[in-house]
């Protein structure tokens, strides 16, 4: 497990920070978003408890890094109490936690092309990463299972049929006793953003409300084209959203000592050097990243008046 978020973009939400929990045997991953790391302990043991009723095992070791939302007494007091052991990592040795990490940056890099695809604003980062989350958990195939990761923990295959593009604009239908009269509107604009966990019914950003609301009959256009956004250029700036969350580079020297430590380019097998950069010290590339291999979404919130939290002036293209 582990916790990343952006330095300084709060999510339309108004939350900080991902907590990222990945089963080792399956490698399914639950999101959760929080909007101070004081919240960390309490979400891991309502997780915890929900996971051993309805999987029917018990969590027996968790590994994560040296943070203070890790180790600290009252995670300490849990784990002792329920027989689970508690791993860290060594400081300032991320290497050590490369499940949670790789997937961190899995979730991150997901989210940023979900986002610069449907033209939304940055504020809307926790809603692609817990759409990401869910539709990873569901094609991602585990190599050595030869399945997907829903496949292996809910001992079932996927359903693939509801899933909808992020960010495609879509009519939310109203109820009969939301309408004021039989000439009445029967539908309000509003923008695909996820689905709900342990629910049929789907996230969406309601237009007129300028709120996320849960609907069940939602239409949504699967094959439009979003338009050009309109708003400040903060808002869809995803390089910088990108840069804020801190991902650990390999810098082009570090690659070619990799490289030339796995053997160099004549003695290296094709499956080694698939996977490690051909990067040499004298490159212009000043990084190389690796290849790439339920959730909980975030709390619905009414967005306020505060232009940091407001994508509605970001949003001027469909109201």
């Amino acid at each position: 497990m582990d916790l990343f978020g952006p330095k300084s973009i709060r999510s339309i939400g108004g939350k900080s920070f991902c907590l990222v929990v990945t089963d080792d045997f399956s490698r399914f991953s639950w999101v959760h978003f929080l909007g101070t790391k004081d919240e960390t302990a309490d979400i891991l043991q309502y997780l915890i408890l929900s996971l051993e009723s309805l999987c029917r095992l018990k969590v027996r070791r968790i590994r994560s890094d040296n943070g203070t939302e890790f180790k600290n007494n009252l995670m300490e007091l849990y784990c002792l109490k329920k027989g689970i052991s508690d791993e860290f990592s060594a400081p300032y040795t991320p290497q050590q936690n490369g499940v949670a990490e790789r997937k961190n940056r899995t979730l991150i890099e997901t989210a940023r092309t979900m986002l610069s695809d449907a033209k939304l604003p940055v504020t809307f980062w926790a809603e692609a990463v817990n759409t990401g989350c869910h539709v990873l958990n569901r094609v991602l195939v585990v190599k050595r299972h030869n399945k997907t990761c829903y496949e292996l923990i809910n001992n079932r295959l996927p359903n693939l049929y509801y899933l909808v593009p992020f960010g495609s604009p879509c009519s939310l239908l109203l109820q009969y006793k939301d309408r004021q009269s039989k000439f009445h509107t029967k539908a309000v604009e509003g923008i695909f953003l996820g689905y709900v966990a342990n629910s049929p019914c789907k996230r969406v950003y309601n237009i007129g409300t300028r709120t996320i609301e849960e609907w069940f009959e939602v239409d949504c256009s699967k094959y439009s084209i979003p338009p050009e956004p309109t708003g400040p250029a903060w808002g869809f700036d995803y390089d910088a959203l990108f840069k804020s969350f801190n991902l650990l580079n390999l810098s082009a020297v570090d690659a070619a000592n990799v490289y030339e430590l796995l053997g160099g380019n004549n003695d290296s097998s094709f499956s080694t050097r698939a996977t490690v950069p051909i990067i040499t010290p004298d490159s212009n590339a000043a990084s190389a990243s690796g290849t790439h291999d339920s959730d909980n979404s975030e709390d619905v919130h009414v967005v306020g008046d505060d232009a940091q939290a407001n994508p509605n002036t970001m949003l001027g293209h469909v109201l």
